[in-house]
């Protein structure tokens, strides 16, 4: 066997991709691109202006107090909130906050049994394997107690030994009362149900990987499950994780309340003075809703670190999870997976005045109606009629249902609760649809979603349901522009079609636009051509101004993209630039554009492409160590390591704490010939994170390629310590004992390297001739 090579990581928060090439890196797999590192070419006559500085962060970790600070005061709302499914979405594990069964009861996998327990008042998983020592998880948080209507779960984490605290693969689904695992990225089934028949290792979260908190080393769950989650990388230690709770309390929405109690708790305090807090109440819709996107929209992540009370757009793009994917069907509800952002695709958003809390009561998270008096029942009509009076008039002669029955209440019809696709139909996991779209059982049927109308008739095909609905309510409301847009664009032939077919700059719609924005620029612009339809241009202009952040970010991306060597384009970019106030929120957001097209160049082998792009994003922001990063990622990939070097060593030289650029700037100077050099970066990268798994993994195979077998396998046994899912690792150091004769000691590894990598042939060669040694 050859020797091992080094294992890539992708600087780009989007992908959260790691690359392992476990043999000799290729010297080259085409033509070098050219440096974009050495400087920034500018197209025209103009350039960007420099970066405005970050606003510093106004808010801390100790700024906040908790929820009962807030109870004396506001004894009415902390009563409902403490009785409300936030109050109550998690914890510390005990008999309050544990709704799964720790009776000692086994969950049975194939080639597993795992045992929840409860030890010394101890609430842990305990799982044993055939070939592998028994393990223990214990339970440090409880997540979640199954509230949802449409199917409520739990989930548990569990502290690891690098400071993060990740969810175990393993949850309860209180409505199905059984145990289920995500399969998404290993067997791709969905969440299912264990069986008998299923691997542990088909669960994704085998060993636990996912940490609560914004970090961009792991795929994660942001700061959703819990208040004020912060996961942070602590130089030479490894990650703190620090939290106020794991529910989600009063300051997840008012921000930090300690400037407040402090003033008014002080003896000179008198009513009406300032109370160092802002009210909620005056808040138009979209900063309404953006208290509740913190949590219930997909987001991509501009910077880590986000406390409630900073802006939410400093931290996130809400939209730009559209780009290069489609969460959302062309109308906005749920594609794949996705959370209740889908509102924006809603008409009573679109045409009216309707944030969340103009049906859910804040505290409490019961239900009124727009007038704010209560309701009792989440499908009761009020919720909709305290607006559409007209319609609870004569509710049958507009629901040609019985009044009272199931098929004339307002949920049933505008709001079904639908299962995520990406979900599968193993676990219950139905949301209620807040498009609030009227059925169109033939477009539903082509959307492959099930139909309000089909959720109940499954005995009649969509043309026979459109055909019920024609004839009791005629030609319903046609489609937005937008929407129609997106679902005719197979009919475009070239860009002027696509442009004319997705780009709306007339109308505000904004979720519409930007998917429209979205596929134009993935699947049609080319870079710095010629020119542009005149109408396409002129639409991205226009679209450059749009009051949406996003979209405008988005839409000057793609005039950069296509034209930005033009002199003209040039100047009318910078313009936008200038006329941010805050030009950092619009940059960021152009930048992660750009970045997206230089990650799919590289993925695609166009390494041109990819160092175009980024070399763009360099323009906007020059010296970004994360650019820097990602065109040093793309001249190793291209087997210009000199140019690779250069590029990661600039990033460095920007931010010095980057473990994983220092592991590249290794696997660069591996592949230039400079193996000393390549250790030194490596170790530099475990001094910044000790627990840094490939770091450890290309330390080992430094040590492997010189033969010193010994240090090779302590530096592989650090590597599966720290990220025991690393099936590689685990063959390296299963090869490396093998070299060694201890051959007792390579047998659990190669176990589990066909555990993790059961395609890699090696892994099951090395396995087989093992297990005839063991067993001669």
């Amino acid at each position: 066997m050859r020797p091992p090579g080094p294992a890539l990581k992708g600087p780009w928060s989007r992908s959260r991709t790691i690359f392992l090439a476990m043999m000799s890196v290729a010297a080259a797999f085409g033509g070098c691109a050219g440096d974009g590192a050495d400087s920034v070419a500018v197209g025209g006559s103009t350039e960007f202006p420099p970066p405005q500085a970050y606003a510093a962060s106004t808010v801390a970790a100790v700024d906040f107090v908790g929820a009962e600070a807030c109870a004396d005061c506001h004894a009415d709302q902390y009563a409902l909130w403490s009785e409300s499914t936030h109050g109550r979405a998690g914890g510390v594990p005990g008999v309050e906050t544990m709704i799964a069964p720790f009776t000692g009861r086994a969950i049975d996998f194939a080639d597993a049994t795992v045992i929840p327990r409860i030890r010394d008042d101890s609430y842990e998983f305990v799982v044993r394997q055939d070939g592998f020592d028994e393990q223990v998880f214990p339970v440090d948080g409880v997540i979640g107690r199954a509230h949802m209507l449409g199917g409520g779960t739990q989930g548990f984490i569990s502290r690891h030994v690098d400071g993060t605290e990740r969810f175990l693969p393993w949850d309860w689904s209180g409505t199905d009362e059984s145990w289920f695992c995500n399969t998404g990225s290993r067997t791709n089934a969905g969440w299912e149900p264990i069986t008998a028949r299923m691997a542990l290792a088909d669960c994704g979260d085998w060993p636990p990987l996912r940490p609560i908190g914004t970090v961009d080393r792991f795929a994660n769950c942001q700061e959703c499950h819990g208040s004020q989650i912060l996961t942070r990388l602590e130089p030479g230690s490894g990650y703190e994780t620090s939290y106020t709770s794991l529910e989600v309390n009063c300051e997840s929405c008012h921000g930090p309340a300690r400037a407040h109690v402090d003033a008014v708790t002080a003896t000179d305090y008198a009513a009406g003075a300032p109370a160092a807090i802002e009210t909620l109440a005056y808040l138009d819709k979209d900063e309404s809703l953006d208290l509740c996107f913190q949590c219930h929209a997909l987001k991509d992540v501009l910077r880590e670190g986000y406390l409630p009370g900073e802006s939410l757009e400093a931290y996130y793009a809400l939209k730009y999870p559209v780009l290069g994917d489609r969460p959302y069907t062309v109308d906005g509800r749920v594609r794949t997976f996705a959370y209740q952002a889908t509102h924006l695709g809603s008409a009573c958003y679109l045409d009216g005045p309707m944030d969340c809390v103009s049906c859910h009561e804040p505290h409490g998270q019961g239900y009124w109606d727009i007038d704010k008096r209560p309701l009792d029942d989440p499908l009761d009509d009020r919720q909709c009629t305290s607006c559409h009076a007209s319609k609870a008039v004569d509710v049958e002669a507009h629901t040609f249902h019985p009044e009272g029955s199931e098929g004339s209440t307002c949920v049933s019809c505008h709001m079904p609760y639908l299962q995520h696709p990406e979900v599968g139909e193993g676990v219950s996991f139905a949301r209620s649809d807040h498009t609030i779209a009227i059925p169109r059982p033939v477009f539903d049927a082509d959307l492959g979603i099930e139909s309000a109308c089909a959720g109940c008739h499954d005995d009649q095909t969509p043309l026979q349901l459109q055909g019920q609905v024609r004839q009791w309510w005629g030609e319903v409301k046609p489609h937005r522009p937008t929407v129609e847009g997106l679902t005719t664009e197979f009919r475009a032939r070239n860009l002027a079609d696509a442009g004319r077919l997705l780009l709306h700059p007339d109308v505000e719609d904004p979720l519409a636009q930007f998917q429209g924005l979205s596929r134009l620029l993935a699947g049609y612009l080319q870079p710095d051509a010629d020119s542009l339809p005149t109408p396409v241009e002129t639409d991205l202009r226009t679209l450059s101004n749009d009051a949406d952040l996003d979209i405008r970010s988005l839409a000057a991306a793609s005039l950069h993209w296509s034209l930005g060597d033009d002199p003209e384009t040039r100047a009318f970019l910078v313009s936008v630039v200038e006329r941010e106030p805050e030009d950092g929120l619009l940059r960021d957001r152009w930048v992660l554009a750009l970045g997206f097209l230089g990650d799919r160049a590289r993925e695609e082998g166009d390494f041109d492409r990819s160092l175009t792009a980024y070399d763009k994003a360099l323009e906007l922001r020059p010296g970004d160590p994360g650019v820097l990063h990602a065109i040093g990622q793309t001249h190793s990939r291209a087997g210009a390591f000199p140019l690779a070097v250069d590029a990661i060593r600039q990033s460095l030289a920007a931010d010095a704490r980057q473990p994983l650029a220092w592991v590249n700037l290794g696997i660069a100077l591996t592949g230039n010939g400079e193996a000393a050099e390549a250790r030194r970066a490596y170790e530099e990268a475990i001094r910044l994170n000790p627990h840094e798994a490939l770091a450890h993994f290309n330390l080992g195979n430094f040590f492997q390629q010189a033969g010193r077998y010994e240090e090779a396998a302590a530096s592989y046994e650090l590597a599966v310590a720290s990220d025991a899912g690393l099936g590689r690792a685990h063959f390296e150091l299963g090869r490396t004992y093998f070299r060694l004769e201890r051959f007792g000691d390579a047998l659990p590894h190669a176990r589990r390297a066909v555990e993790f990598s059961p395609e890699h042939t090696p892994s099951r060669q090395m396995l087989q001739e093992l297990e005839r040694l063991a067993g001669g």
